[in-house]
């Protein structure tokens, strides 16, 4: 009879240690991915961005470098916020100013050419007109277009010139946008210059 009780006794203890306990937590691996422990003791959460020399392939195969890189815009996506369109008139002004017309002109960079306004000179006739302001590039004189011409020339078409009041035409925004990629044909601007009538904003 106590041999019985024994092995029956044996059994149960037996049979309870391979029951799984009720209260037991979902494993760890079962909620985490097979990595993520690594990724906590070895990735950039917890090293910061990984330098160039720090980054392995596996680093960038797993997705572990924090480094972002900035995204690259499409080339021709956008227009620069500051464009000023050089092929639309409302851009353009005119003026007629007799000699000497008070204002200081300077040459562009060589890459561009052509001349701009420096300064307008206190008393003069171009501060009274009050047209012209100071950056505004010229493009002619009377019908002649001195636009991308040599400091020397374009300032020697207004010197030359006889008319008691000289017509001129400034383009009213910088010299990249005038003369770079995005500025006006050689057509348009010469279509312009025979029939420029604009009026200074």
């Amino acid at each position: 009879m106590k041999s019985s009780i024994l092995i029956a006794a044996a059994t149960t203890s037996c049979a309870h240690a391979f029951v799984p306990a009720q209260n037991s937590r979902t494993s760890m691996a079962l909620r985490d991915g097979l990595f993520d422990g690594v990724k906590e003791a070895f990735g950039a959460d917890g090293m910061g961005d990984l330098d160039d020399a720090r980054e392995t392939p596996i680093d960038r195969w797993m997705g572990w470098n924090a480094k972002k890189e900035a995204p690259q815009g499409v080339v021709g996506s956008q227009e620069p916020t500051d464009f000023v369109d050089s092929m639309d008139a409302k851009n353009y002004i005119t003026t007629s100013l007799t000699k000497p017309m008070g204002i200081v002109f300077e040459e562009n960079d060589t890459e561009f050419g052509g001349i701009f306004v420096l300064e307008i000179s206190e008393g003069s006739s171009a501060e009274v007109d009050g047209t012209v302001r100071p950056g505004d590039q010229l493009v002619s004189v009377g019908q002649s277009k001195v636009s991308g011409m040599q400091f020397e020339e374009a300032l020697g078409t207004i010197i030359d010139s006889t008319e008691s009041k000289i017509d001129l035409v400034f383009f009213r925004g910088p010299a990249n946008f005038l003369y770079g990629p995005a500025g006006a044909s050689q057509e348009w601007l010469d279509e312009f210059i025979k029939g420029s009538k604009v009026e200074a904003n």
